[in-house]
């Protein structure tokens, strides 16, 4: 496998200079970036429906990795990442668990946001020793209200951004309010900042199957939370259009002494329309 670090015990890099890395999983090259301190347990981030590793927030990855070791990548099939993406969201689980062992972990705390909330749920539940925390965003359970109604809510947002020029993110993911409008704007400038080495776009195929787990996982039999015994932390706004914030508050009551946050007059992107709050919180509790 190309697993080849900085020795150095902290790299100063920022997300949007950090390389891209690859990791033979079983046969299928992932790709990744790693960011900060190169000692103590990773951070594993799981990111959203169409995402690549250029979609992750870079103040969100950068502010975590000033103190802990973070690590984005690519699913099965995701951007530059070899392979068939998968149309279960535990197959997705289990790709991912076969990354973190790849790259010779033994323990992480996992972050999930949106779609990689929904894979992180899965991960915890099937290899609970694997997780020491988590946090998630954006995100719900099995069975979760709406979460079955995701694509043609996509879909409609994507013509709308087709037709106004605009990244669809900007009406899927912050309020229409003058405050949600100017963090949208904020946040679609930020997923610029990298100019070189870019990921590669994600495919249809990918897209599809990521839109046909979704749906699945929507209409699956409620899980039992009630069994997660590790600390976790679960943030949204108040006005999650995408998976309906109605879910997070619902993920905080079955969860077993969940930290709840929740943002004002904010959508889907809370957390990173609110980053500078965010970020402290997230390293408070994930060093806790």
């Amino acid at each position: 496998m190309a697993h080849i670090f900085d020795q150095s015990p902290h790299s100063r890099l920022s997300f949007q200079d950090a390389p891209t890395r690859s990791v033979d999983v079983g046969g299928t090259a992932f790709v990744y970036r790693e960011l900060g301190p190169r000692t103590g347990v990773p951070v594993i981030l799981l990111n959203h429906l169409g995402a690549q590793l250029d979609n992750f927030d870079p103040r969100i990855v950068d502010g975590l990795a000033a103190t802990r070791r973070v690590i984005v990548f690519d699913n099965r099939g995701i951007g530059a990442s070899a392979g068939k993406t998968p149309s279960t969201i535990s197959q997705m689980a289990r790709d991912a668990v076969a990354f973190i062992r790849a790259l010779g972990f033994e323990e992480v705390d996992l972050f999930g946001f949106s779609l990689g909330g929904f894979v992180a749920q899965e991960i915890v539940l099937t290899e609970p020793k694997l997780v020491r925390k988590f946090i998630l965003s954006g995100t719900g359970p099995a069975g979760g209200q709406g979460i079955d109604k995701v694509t043609p809510l996509t879909i409609v947002d994507m013509i709308k951004g087709a037709l106004t020029f605009r990244d669809a993110k900007y009406y899927l993911f912050f309020t229409r309010t003058a405050n949600g409008r100017r963090a949208a704007n904020a946040f679609l400038e930020r997923l610029k900042e990298r100019k070189s080495n870019r990921d590669k776009a994600i495919s249809l195929s990918a897209f599809g199957a990521q839109l046909k787990a979704i749906k699945a996982y929507g209409l699956q039999t409620p899980q039992d939370l009630s069994t997660i015994r590790i600390p976790t932390l679960v943030a949204n706004g108040d006005q999650d259009r995408m998976v309906p914030s109605a879910n997070t508050h619902d993920l905080a009551r079955r969860i077993p002494g969940a930290q709840l946050v929740i943002y004002p007059d904010a959508g889907h992107g809370g957390i990173f329309q609110n980053y500078a709050d965010f970020v402290p919180k997230a390293l408070s509790f994930l060093e806790g």
